[in-house]
């Protein structure tokens, strides 16, 4: 599918690999629908990409806010081609601390927003995407943005490995349910990026995971993750998949 002209929504654009993904089909000629939780930052994104860009507040843990940020997606662009769900969050517990357990509700949180709120937002994309004309046989691309830690889960990140396997287990079913219209769904599970949340760590911690890291012996940069986001959307054989981008990374 060709960039130019078509209309991708991103969540978690505000931030880390989302923004990365956001500027970069921005540069492709997408109009871009950028939602985050956080309007600020979008709102300062929407500055520097113009007026093909669209920010929205949502919350993809609330399905009332999901509806509105895509009814009001189809209202200013009319359509939606792609979507790029990389909203996430990794609230960190261990399941005990030996006295007590993990509150279900630290545990629910992270499914909701990683998990559920990533579905919502899909099956409101592909449904908008089967009103699109085919164009080289196809209608639309999904984008699900996973993790390495689906199968290398860490030490107290068992909701996070949790809902970021729940993304793995999603691809191929919903791949098969909506191909007979035309949309390919593939997920990324990227390694560890040079983000935000990188950016807080000490240098010794730094120097620590870039040892696990096999060739480039370094994190990754966001736009090399947004760069593999337009690949898989340009090239229509990429579908019912999870792509790992991690240099060989394995985490412990």
């Amino acid at each position: 599918m060709e960039l130019s002209g078509r209309v991708a929504v991103i969540t978690g654009a505000g931030s880390g690999l989302g923004r990365a993904a956001a500027v970069r089909l921005a540069k492709q000629g997408a109009q871009v629908a950028l939602l985050d939780v956080d309007e600020s930052r979008v709102a300062g994104l929407v500055d520097e990409l113009g007026a093909d860009a669209f920010a929205v507040q949502v919350n993809v843990g609330d399905t009332q806010s999901v509806a509105s940020a895509i009814r009001a997606v189809l209202e200013r662009f009319g359509r939606i081609d792609v979507c790029v769900n990389a909203a996430g969050v990794a609230t960190p517990g261990a399941i005990t601390n030996g006295e007590e357990p993990l509150p279900l509700e630290t545990f629910r949180k992270v499914i909701d927003i990683n998990l559920v709120g990533l579905f919502d937002v899909m099956r409101h994309c592909v449904t908008a995407m089967v009103k699109n004309e085919r164009i080289d046989g196809e209608r639309g691309v999904v984008v699900n943005v996973t993790s390495g830690a689906w199968d290398q889960g860490q030490r107290g990140q068992a909701a996070y490995a949790a809902s970021k396997a729940g993304v793995v287990g999603l691809i191929l079913p919903t791949a098969r349910d909506v191909a007979r219209y035309g949309i390919r769904v593939v997920a990324v599970a990227p390694g560890l990026f040079d983000t935000t949340m990188a950016s807080g760590l000490s240098e010794k911690v730094r120097a620590g995971l870039e040892q696990m890291i096999l060739q480039p012996s370094r994190l990754g940069d966001p736009d090399e993750f947004a760069a593999l986001v337009q690949h898989v959307v340009e090239n229509q054989y990429f579908n019912a998949t999870t792509i790992n981008l991690d240099a060989g990374v394995r985490m412990s």
